[in-house]
This record gives C-alpha cells, sequence and structure tokens, in this order.
C-alpha cells in the first residue's frame, strides 16, 4: 500500500503490521463487540482495535502507533515491509 495517510488502512493489513511488529491476537472479535485484543510480553497492556469498522479509523492508528512507541515515518518504513 502506498499512503502517506493513516486514515484508508485496511483492518487486513493492519493485523499483518501487528503480527509484523511481534503482537499476537489474544482476545477475538467473536460474539458482540467487534474488537480484537493484541499483545506481546514486553507490553504493559493490550492493544484493542475495532474490527467493525474498515478501514481502521485515524485515531486507533495513533493509538497504536503511541503504544508501540513508533513515529509515522517509521511506521511507513515498517508497513511497506509486509
Amino acid at each position: 500500500m502506498s499512503t502517506t495517510k493513516l486514515s484508508n488502512i485496511p483492518v487486513k493489513e493492519f493485523r499483518k503490521f501487528l503480527k509484523s511488529q511481534g503482537l499476537n491476537l489474544i482476545k477475538d472479535a467473536k460474539g458482540r463487540g467487534g474488537h480484537e485484543k493484541w499483545s506481546k510480553f514486553s507490553m504493559d497492556r493490550p492493544i484493542t482495535i475495532q474490527t467493525h469498522i474498515d478501514p481502521v479509523p485515524e485515531f486507533i492508528v495513533k493509538q497504536v502507533l503511541r503504544h508501540l512507541n513508533m513515529d509515522k515515518k517509521t511506521f511507513f518504513e515498517e508497513f511497506e515491509k509486509i
């Protein structure tokens, strides 16, 4: 995906990005709610993403980047690798 906007990232592609960063799905979106929780050993708390809204809202992407201590430039560099 060649974009420099955080607002048009499909849920499927964002999941691939999370996996590439070493996060594992700990709770999927079965049942009501439409949210998934992702985590890895070094994190204090899990990351929650909405899966019922596609593409992923920009504020969710920004929140995930803050949790991962990643800036926008690094995000797009890593995103292009997947």
